[in-house]
């Protein structure tokens, strides 16, 4: 094979075999747009406070049922991946699971939200509802396993085109904002503000019901749609690969490594959502809405800027970029609300001035973040191709997943605790929390996630794959996977 000129690599980004190339039509492409659009279209940033002060499960209870629940998720996720990584179809490996699971979840999902339906005014050890909330709980754990896993490795089989994925990932990005995709949590943020300060008489557990429910279904149907459209044109190996080849996988395939230690020192990162802190110290979740307004158009543009800095610069330089640059501005902003005597976080108008600054230089980085960490793992998944004749999304995923859900459910029910250790008292009218807790809402949710989660920038540093290496890996996937199309369809001949 010749030998890849690096100036052409370098000013172009793209691979050259795949130049011109596309296979997604527009039908297709329209799916994979509302699809993405779904994944966003949702409360899941107020669960929290839907869990504390609307179904009042206790703090304490809650990380015991994290613990059980990731113990029983360690479980199936292993079998499923292998269930998975094992089948092959006429329609494909992953799309079996992904049709036929998708409608069923979504509707066991709604009865999550059903929960103050049933228990209203009981308190947070009320046996029937924990065992309730657990129930479904483990049936939403087993049912989304199956879906995440096959949804996981799907998005990097739709196109063998590397550059094509990243169009793909890049124009539903950027074009799901103006489609409204945050728009519920919007609305939902009005919505409780109106609740809390007593301008409606509606009842909170009302409002999660109706929003929890309609946005789950709407969502649902749109990624459904996006299954039935779409094909998996990456072919697998005729031979199913063995189940610990792709455990081992983690540690063989150096880029997954990589990624996996990454996200795993990020997640020693203890943090608590902004909604928090706007809710119980600012009085208001609406100003994070505000707050977003003169920001929202840069993050549209960022992603305009993804292919030209692609061009300069190296996925992996990006990668490092975005993290340095946004941890960068949570200090920022605790230092600033620490000024005035440790007490400026307590004013309204400042402190919105400053996150709505943070807001606005961050959205600068917004398209690199979700463009090149996304097209970081579907490349990962290329090389194990590449290194070992063989894809195993679903198995590697799941190794992937079992070390950082493990650390999750101890992380999580860790931060649960902490909740309780800062003196956090449930179902308290709004800004009625005590300072100290106040003082920590804001940490937790600036300086605390930049400082336990900074050891994760260490594995970017040592990302494998140049931008040379890359063209020449993609130059002898495609023709691989030439040899593996025609012998895929003559299996199903025989067969």
């Amino acid at each position: 094979m010749a030998q890849t000129d690096e100036k052409t690599v370098q000013e172009s980004g793209e691979v050259s075999y795949y130049k011109g190339r596309n296979y997604v039509g527009i039908k297709e492409t329209a799916s994979y747009l509302f699809n993405d659009w779904s994944n966003s279209f949702n409360i899941n940033s107020f669960s929290e406070r839907y869990i504390w002060d609307v179904v009042n499960i206790d703090f304490t209870v809650s990380a015991v049922m994290n613990l059980a629940t990731t113990a029983w998720d360690i479980v199936n996720d292993t079998f499923i991946s292998v269930i998975v990584d094992s089948t092959r179809t006429r329609i494909g490996k992953f799309r079996p699971f992904l049709v036929g699971l998708q409608l069923p979840l979504t509707v066991i999902g709604i009865f999550t939200w059903l929960l103050p339906l049933f228990f209203s005014g009981t308190d947070g050890t009320n046996l029937p509802k924990l065992l309730y909330y657990y129930f479904f709980l483990i049936i939403n754990e087993t049912a989304g396993t199956f879906t995440n896993v096959a949804k996981s490795g799907y998005m990097s089989t739709i196109t063998p085109n590397p550059s094509e994925r990243i169009r793909l990932i890049t124009l539903a990005e950027l074009l799901t904002g103006f489609m409204g995709e945050d728009l519920p949590r919007y609305i939902m943020g009005v919505l409780i503000d109106l609740v809390n300060n007593k301008v409606v008489s509606w009842k909170l557990s009302s409002v999660f019901m109706i929003m929890g429910g309609g946005t789950a279904l709407i969502s649902s149907l749109c990624t459904f749609w996006f299954f039935i459209q779409s094909k998996e044109r990456v072919p697998q190996s005729l031979e199913k690969p063995k189940v610990k080849e792709g455990m081992r996988a983690i540690v063989t395939n150096y880029p997954v490594l990589l990624m996996c230690l990454s996200e795993f020192l990020g997640n020693f990162s203890i943090s608590k959502s902004e909604t928090n802190y706007f809710i119980d110290v600012l009085g208001s979740y609406s100003l994070i809405t505000i707050l977003n307004i003169p920001s929202s158009l840069n993050g549209s543009i960022s992603y305009g800027l993804v292919e030209p800095l692609r061009k300069r610069f190296s996925s992996k330089s990006l990668w490092i970029f975005n993290d340095i640059y946004n941890s960068v501005l949570s200090t920022a902003v605790f230092l600033f609300g620490m000024t005035k005597k440790k007490t400026m976080f307590y004013q309204t108008v400042p402190m919105c001035i400053a996150f709505g600054m943070k807001e606005w230089f961050a959205k600068w980085s917004w398209g690199i973040s979700k463009v090149i960490t996304a097209d970081l793992w579907n490349e990962a998944m290329d090389y194990c191709e590449w290194k070992n004749g063989y894809r195993m999304e679903a198995t590697t995923g799941v190794a992937k997943g079992l070390i950082l859900k493990m650390q999750s459910a101890v992380l999580g029910s860790v931060t649960s605790l902490i909740m309780k250790k800062i003196g956090y008292v449930q179902g308290l009218e709004i800004g009625t929390q005590n300072d100290r807790t106040k003082f920590w809402e804001f940490a937790l949710c600036t300086i605390v996630p930049t400082l336990t989660g900074i050891l994760r920038i260490v594995p970017k540093f040592l990302w494998p794959i140049s931008r040379q290496k890359r063209e020449w890996m993609y130059e002898e996937l495609a023709e691989r996977r030439q040899l593996n199309v025609i012998g895929y369809a003559d299996s199903f001949k025989e067969g």
